[in-house]
């Protein structure tokens, strides 16, 4: 079993992604401050980090109107079609999700139900740009699964509304809409203020400081993912266009500078060859500045030596993107185990699932692959359960087992609940309870005879 890496990562690539702050302190601090203050501390870092200090945050109706119709109808119709193929998808994950119900032997009944969640907050980032498609993944998923609820929060961009953002989330369903952003709208969100409401669940990706206070939120509220940079990893055999290689990886490394990319590849010739092209494009590309930094940085091009050996190395890179453009893609359906889509053939890109396909694009990060998928109707889904026995055999049955378990492990209370639907003459043997005697019987506190305790 052999890899060769022709680049691998820049040894300051494990420091580049440390901030030169505190983050966690910071993040702790504006939360603190917002559970004792509210809606003054909200409008207080409002003001400090983002400039932004309205007379409400919240848009009226009449406000969305006059937004909207500042946004070109060709994006209007765009969002529409894109908010279309998510819908789509999204009804069709709810529809796969039953609620059941069996009857498990003769007067035992158990069941299954899927309620919706609530109240949810969605977070649509908007720091280095307008990040429309959030809204549609958060929003109108949740709203495809059934919550009543959805409160959308997204800063303002450079002192201004964002007004195709703004068009997004009126589009999916949000029931109200909050020009807030940053730390300050996720703890209001999640804790409530005097005229934000509390939320019951998070969804939407953020900088570091919005998933930093995600993650001390986080049990207070639920939250989809603890999300991390974009990642992209491109697994190919000889047959693989170099260019298409090298425009796909440059797509997702100008999200920011700390995203990793990978080229997976049993071709050293496609591998040099997409090399260069990236080299090439990233001179002209207007994203340079961040997509080269990733490049450079967090790139990573290997060779391996046979497929069988790619397909290992793909599960344990466990990345959050994963195309795959070899001569039978969808070897790995069957191949692969741990990635957050697969983007499956050269007619097929992550920029699709990121913008418009319909699947959802929050996905795990950082080998999160490894243990759980992204956000999808399933995750504002509370799955429940309920049991009814109806007959006196039946619970007689399990009155005894329960009984006989419970003793197993010491736990007398619980198999004294056992005892009393197996021995029904207990409720008569204990009526002196109910007669006002205080203290125990003689032989009372000894339990049941016929239970052989």
């Amino acid at each position: 079993m052999g890899y060769t890496y022709l680049k691998e990562r820049a040894p300051q690539s494990t420091k580049s992604t440390a901030p030169s702050v505190d983050v966690s302190a910071i993040v702790k601090g504006v939360i603190d401050d917002i559970r004792e203050n509210g809606d003054a501390a909200v409008r207080k870092y409002s003001e400090k980090f983002d400039k932004w200090s309205p007379t409400s945050y919240r848009l009226s109706s009449q406000d969305i109107q006059a937004i909207m119709a500042e946004v070109p109808e060709q994006t209007i119709a765009d969002i529409k079609e894109v908010q279309a193929n998510v819908r789509r998808f999204a009804e069709a994950q709810r529809k796969s999700i039953q609620d059941f119900e069996i009857e498990t032997q003769p007067g035992v009944f158990l069941g299954q139900k899927n309620i919706p969640i609530q109240t949810v907050g969605a977070y649509i980032p908007g720091g280095r740009y307008p990040l429309l498609a959030s809204a549609h993944m958060t929003i109108l998923t949740a709203k495809v699964a059934g919550v009543k609820r959805v409160i959308g929060c997204t800063p303002p961009i450079n002192g201004k509304i964002p007004s195709s953002t703004v068009a997004a989330m009126h589009l999916a369903g949000a029931d109200e809409i909050y020009i807030l952003g940053g730390v300050q709208a996720v703890a209001a969100m999640a804790i409530g203020t005097e005229t934000i409401p509390k939320v019951d669940f998070l969804a939407g990706p953020g900088n570091a400081f919005v998933a930093e206070a995600k993650r001390q939120l986080f049990g207070e509220i639920g939250i989809d993912l603890f999300a991390g940079p974009t990642e992209i990893l491109i697994v190919t055999d000889e047959t693989a266009d170099p260019f298409t290689v090298a425009t796909d990886i440059l797509s997702q490394a100008e999200h920011g500078p700390d995203s990793p990319c990978v080229i997976l590849t049993t071709s050293e010739k496609v591998a040099r060859t997409a090399i260069a092209y990236i080299n090439q494009i990233l001179k002209e590309l207007p994203t340079a500045a961040l997509a080269g930094v990733s490049w450079e940085d967090w790139g990573e091009a290997i060779v391996a030596d046979t497929m069988d050996e790619a397909w290992q190395m793909a599960d344990e890179i466990a990345s959050e993107h994963v195309q795959i453009f070899t001569r039978n893609p969808r070897d790995a359906l069957e191949k692969m185990t741990a990635y957050g889509a697969l983007f499956l053939g050269e007619r097929t890109c992550v920029s699709y699932g990121d913008k418009c396909i319909g699947t959802n694009h929050v996905l795990p990060t950082r080998k999160a692959a490894r243990y759980t998928g992204g956000l999808w109707v399933g995750k504002f889904l509370r799955t429940i359960t309920y049991q009814e026995v109806t007959s006196d055999e039946a619970s007689g049955q399990l009155g005894k087992l329960c009984g006989r378990a419970a003793r197993a492990e010491f736990f007398e209370g619980h198999a004294r609940s056992g005892d009393l639907r197996a021995h029904l003459h207990l409720k008569e043997e204990f009526k002196w309870i109910e007669q006002g005697h205080e203290g125990v019987s003689e032989g009372k506190e000894e339990g049941c005879r016929d239970c052989a305790v």
